[in-house]
């Protein structure tokens, strides 16, 4: 699912009235946050930048994700995050900065910050690294990495440093990490490299080989959030559908029915349901009788798929329940991190 993006101010507006030191990131594959210590959001955008033949930047967020599939020959539209870690790195680079510029603009004072960000827990050393080098070359001088679940499950208000099992489902755009959390740390975890994008890319598949019809990424994922549901319920809809025609090359519309979509993101949310299963076969017994009281927290985009929370109980036996802004939640935890920085010190890695 996508967030409601928080417009960029125009360069100049002085958004805060003292020096920033302090500041969380979401770096998504769909969407990027970014919180300041004590301020809450103060950016929301979508992880999408356009660029000019040199290379250069010339729009960022909303306004670049407008573009997409729709650029001419001088310009492209393109997501520098996938499945979660950076793909393109000089892209992802420029992009870094531009949000923390944006998101600490004093006029003529700048400060370089310690900046938090957020990263898959199934992150690898090299893609480690390259978040580092992207947001050092940014100009950040002192930069911590946190595991999304865990900044989830302290975003959801979940007492992670209690003897006490945590279970966490975090879907985001790219990637889902499932973790059972105690004591301050991930007990055991499993996470997959398919989320919100996987489903989208499966509508358009789903379409070109029913429909005969060719969609792009934007209509694929306008349609899962209209139509997309995991179970069928009762006042369906339907929505008109623009595309191209594979038979007669002309444009086409279509209408399309929800059980079209739930037949088409089946395989994919199978591989989140088996990740969620592989998680609890390595659960402590003490641990297991934790999760049976207080059940699975679904965060992230994926959260808000329509009866997800419903599969994962029929197929866990566990309680489920969505947590609140689970489009926030991530951020909301790394806030929480940057106001208690020692506390949380044990789950950082810097």
């Amino acid at each position: 699912m996508t967030a409601v993006a928080t417009p960029i101010p125009a360069r100049g507006v002085l958004r805060r009235l003292r020096p920033v030191s302090h500041v969380g990131m979401d770096l998504g594959t769909a969407n990027t946050i970014i919180t300041v210590r004590g301020e809450g959001v103060v950016l929301d955008e979508p992880t999408v930048a356009a660029l000019d033949k040199s290379g250069a930047i010339t729009s960022v967020g909303l306004e670049a994700k407008r573009m997409l599939g729709r650029t001419p020959d001088h310009l492209r539209a393109l997501r520098p995050m996938k499945d979660g870690v950076i793909a393109d790195f000089l892209v992802a680079e420029q992009l870094i900065r531009r949000f923390l510029l944006v998101a600490l603009s004093r006029g003529l004072f700048r400060v370089r910050p310690t900046v938090l960000i957020a990263v898959p827990s199934c992150i690898t050393e090299v893609e480690r690294r390259a978040v580092r080098d992207a947001a050092e070359s940014a100009g950040v001088t002192r930069l911590l990495m946190v595991a999304e679940p865990l900044a989830a499950a302290i975003g959801a208000g979940l007492p992670v440093d209690a003897p006490t099992g945590s279970m966490v489902v975090d879907l985001g755009g790219g990637t889902t990490d499932v973790a059972i959390i105690a004591l301050s740390g991930i007990v055991c975890d499993t996470s997959i490299r398919v989320g919100g994008d996987e489903l989208d890319t499966a509508i358009v598949h789903s379409m070109r080989r029913q429909q005969n019809l060719l969609i792009g990424e934007s209509t694929a994922e306008a349609m899962k959030i209209r139509l997309g549901s995991v179970l069928a319920h009762e006042g369906e809809r339907t929505m008109l559908v623009k595309g191209r025609d594979l038979v007669s090359g002309l444009p086409r519309t279509t209408t399309v029915e929800a059980a079209a979509i739930r037949d088409a993101i089946r395989e994919p949310l199978e591989s989140v349901v088996n990740a969620v299963r592989r998680a609890l076969e390595q659960v402590p017994p003490e641990l297991g009788s934790d999760l049976i009281e207080h059940g699975i927290t679904l965060t992230g985009g994926g959260a808000l798929l329509r009866g997800l929370d419903q599969l994962l109980h029929l197929e866990t036996g566990l309680p489920v329940h969505v947590a609140a802004e689970p489009l926030r939640v991530v951020a909301h935890g790394v806030e929480r991190i940057l106001e208690d920085l020692e506390r949380y010190e044990s789950i950082l890695v810097a």
